[in-house]
């Protein structure tokens, strides 16, 4: 019996209305899009920064009902900017009919793919092609406004141009996928990068941030307990990985389900593959494990 990692606290209680905007600190307000699933929880969260003058943040997938919602939430202010967490179908497609009723420019890491594409990768298909945001900021850039001001963190592994976004007047960090309250994010590459995201919580551990606010689900109020538990998480799934090598097991298919029986049910567990996959590309890396032929869901591991 491969052992279960340590829990997680998740949240999965959230107050809210689709098509309403709350207000759900001083300075930021939320309305989630009705787009509910497997991977969006309740849906997409997109948030809105200051009051007047201000800042969107994903608005979310292509929905007529969302669109409206925002720009009721709106109504009467200038939007200036809108930001981009990562370029997957639930947070960015949204921003161009937004952007052509708003006139606010996109501001983004890159199009999908981008942290990848220039080292050489060719990225798997889906997420949102289409987008090319108007302002490139990269790690550290700051996005100012009418009493708010944003640094951007980037936080690859969930997709390669992932950024976090640091309200700094509350020392809240707007997560995305990065870090969620309500799920563990998933990691699939070759876009998705597992070394690259421990690196990504890593990073977050040292820092003192106060509050997070995911793109999906509840805000996590004791961040730094919170990733550090994703870690212990993700440390002993390798852990279990490696065990299942020990115990013979040489296929991801093999591997799923003494790994993720009782934690998700069997209709996640090709997305539980695709974690597997990607601790098994970084194992692979660190010259852990080696693989029979190109590294996929269906390739032979071995350890070494």
């Amino acid at each position: 019996m491969t052992a279960k990692p340590p829990p997680i606290p998740f949240n999965r209680e959230l107050d809210f209305e689709y098509g309403r905007a709350d207000q759900v600190s001083p300075l930021i307000r939320r309305v989630i899009a009705p787009n509910s699933g497997p991977f969006s929880f309740y849906g997409t969260g997109t948030y809105i920064l200051g009051s007047g003058t201000v800042a969107v943040v994903d608005p979310g997938p292509l929905d007529d009902s969302h669109l409206e919602a925002l720009k009721r939430a709106v109504d009467g202010e200038e939007v200036t900017h809108i930001l981009i967490t990562h370029t997957h179908i639930d947070h960015s497609p949204l921003a161009a009919p937004f952007k052509a009723w708003c006139g606010a420019p996109t501001y983004g890491y890159g199009p999908h793919g981008s942290g990848k594409i220039e080292q050489g990768v060719e990225v798997e298909e889906g997420g949102d092609r289409d987008f090319v945001p108007d302002v490139v900021i990269r790690d550290g850039d700051v996005v100012e406004g009418d009493g708010w001001t944003v640094e951007a963190l980037h936080t690859p592994g969930h997709t390669s141009n992932h950024l976090c976004f640091y309200v700094r007047e509350e020392a809240a960090l707007l997560s995305g996928d990065h870090v969620m309250g309500w799920s563990t994010t998933i990691v699939s590459p070759p876009d998705g990068d597992m070394k690259d995201y421990m690196a990504s919580l890593y990073r977050l551990a040292e820092r003192d941030d106060a509050i997070y606010w995911p793109t999906h689900g509840a805000p996590i109020e004791a961040p730094g307990d919170y990733v550090r538990a994703l870690i212990g998480h993700r440390e002993a799934r390798e852990r279990g990985i490696l065990k299942c090598l020990a115990d013979g097991m040489t296929r991801i298919d093999e591997m799923v389900p003494p790994l993720y029986s009782g934690y998700v049910p069997p209709e996640m567990y090709p997305a539980a593959a695709r974690s597997v996959l990607a601790h098994l590309v970084w194992l692979v890396e660190k010259g852990m494990v080696r693989a029979e032929g190109p590294l996929g869901v269906g390739a032979v591991f071995h350890r070494d």
